[in-house]
């Protein structure tokens, strides 16, 4: 009794076998592990071709078993998002830890005192001289130096110093602050929006160099080699490409920091994914979706509907998720049912409503469907538990999650 209650709360995870489609309690979050080794493999390999550091960002699936996979395959560290990320990062043994946001607040700013004092190697965002001289004056009564990063945003977006006068401004404030040492610049190109993205992605990236140039020569940085670094999961290749044909490796560290690869998707990231192939054909078959959410079919109230036990609770929904897959409840795993012509036209808490076409009419109750998602950081926050299974769907590893 003890032992099952022990489980409460933790959905998706074997309950009579390893067996995806019989001793699973489902809907469960899976990972396939061909494909993610796939993604870890092939981002390691595109961020060294092109003399860049990897810090994937790691708030896509606070999965500390996943960020040490990132690790061993090569990455320089972990981006995270807020204060508490970062310390559940470091306590799973993620050192080197880069925040892409702005550090507000005095118990966010004890948390990473905390970690600073605990051996961390953490770098923040600053864009505001107020905030820097509140990080300053905090971080110097504790005997501490914050290592920030200056960030350059773009006009209506969001975060981010607007202009390179203002920079250097705030490089000044840095530069007076004991507390604080300047160690890079950094950006998102994810909030450049415009007709025609890539030459303004392009252009920004241009900005962000110039900015972390014109602070090396004016001499702001107070370390070596600083840091420069932008990049979501959309437009990494313009980023990496920037950076490298910049040729800033003899002066600065460049860092991308995509997120979403470790898994892929089925939706926004797919694509992404098309652009980046069809720039850089060179690429080849690029990135696999490594993450769907196995659920059943529930009900079949009426002829052409089918509702399965997948709602918003566990799925992404800023895109309606795609069935991709159908197998009998304990049947075998090369014996794939057809999902030709079946789309979820509404999702409730718990309920996927699925319009079936004429030709489904060998659908049960039971049947197990895999669905892929848009946007998997969207997914993987509703999981404190997710199923990396092989070849066989046979669970090989429940992985905690640390939202």
């Amino acid at each position: 009794m003890q032992d099952s209650l022990s489980k409460l709360g933790h959905k998706g995870t074997p309950e009579l076998g390893p067996s995806l489609l019989g001793g699973v309690s489902l809907p469960a979050a899976v990972l396939h592990e061909a494909a993610l080794a796939h993604n870890l493999a092939w981002m390691q390999r595109f961020a060294e071709s092109h003399g860049a550091r990897l810090a994937p960002h790691g708030k896509t699936t606070m999965t500390p078993a996943l960020f040490r996979r990132q690790l061993e395959a090569g990455a320089w560290g972990i981006t995270l998002a807020t204060a508490p990320q970062c310390r559940a990062a470091f306590a799973s043994g993620v050192v080197r830890v880069l925040m892409a946001n702005q550090l507000v607040g005095q118990a966010n700013m004890a948390i990473i005192a905390e970690l600073l004092e605990a051996g961390a190697d953490f770098h923040c965002v600053v864009d505001s001289e107020d905030n820097a001289r509140e990080l300053g004056h905090f971080f110097a009564q504790r005997d501490l130096t914050l290592k920030v990063l200056i960030e350059l945003g773009v006009a209506g977006g969001r975060t981010g110093c607007r202009s390179v006068e203002s920079v250097k401004a705030l490089a000044r404030v840095v530069d007076a602050e004991p507390g604080l040492a300047l160690a890079g610049m950094e950006g998102y190109e994810g909030v450049v929006h415009a007709e025609d993205p890539v030459p303004a992605i392009r252009d920004y990236a241009t900005r962000l160099v110039e900015a972390a140039r014109c602070l090396d020569d004016e001499g702001r940085f107070a370390v070596d080699l600083p840091i420069i670094t932008a990049s979501g999961s959309a437009w990494y290749d313009l980023i990496a490409e920037a950076f490298d044909t910049a040729e800033l490796r003899r002066r600065f560290t460049p860092v991308i920091r995509p997120g979403c690869y470790v898994v892929h998707d089925h939706g926004i990231y797919r694509q992404a994914q098309q652009g980046v192939l069809s720039r850089r054909p060179d690429l080849h078959a690029g990135l696999r979706p490594a993450l769907e959410v196995f659920a059943q079919v529930q009900s079949l109230p009426e002829p052409g509907l089918a509702i399965a036990a997948l709602g918003k609770r566990d799925i992404g929904a800023d895109q309606l998720p795609e069935p991709l897959r159908r197998y009998r409840e304990a049947g075998a795993v090369d014996e794939v049912l057809s999902v030709e012509g079946w789309e979820i036209t509404r999702l409730m808490d718990q309920h996927a409503f699925i319009h079936l076409p004429d030709s489904a009419d060998d659908v049960r109750i039971g049947d197990v469907v895999a669905f892929g998602a848009s946007h998997p950081c969207l997914t993987f926050d509703k999981w404190r538990r997710i199923c990396r299974v092989d070849e066989r769907l046979d669970v090989t590893e429940v992985m905690d999650t640390a939202f």
